[in-house]
């Protein structure tokens, strides 16, 4: 059996801030950048453990995500 690793650059704040924003737009058939984006820290026994990700559209809609920065995943949330 052999494992072969891979390097990924690291990703900045913004640029995944940016990527979640249209992801969430696009499930929300909006669009990008015309409403505004809140963010809050997910914390767990006192350490940053993920992100919240909430776009706020028209009509009251909101579309939200979660950044799990231990397992480096993100999960979508449509309205």
């Amino acid at each position: 059996m052999h494992m072969i690793g891979f390097n990924t650059p690291p990703l900045d704040f913004t640029t995944l801030s940016n990527k979640i924003e249209h992801r969430l737009c696009e499930l929300g058939q909006l669009v990008p950048n015309q409403f505004p984006m809140t963010q809050r820290e997910v914390v767990r026994g006192g350490k940053t453990v993920g992100v919240y990700f909430c776009v706020h559209g028209p009509r009251s809609v909101k579309l939200t995500a979660i950044c799990d920065l231990v397992k480096k995943v993100v999960v979508f949330y449509g309205t």
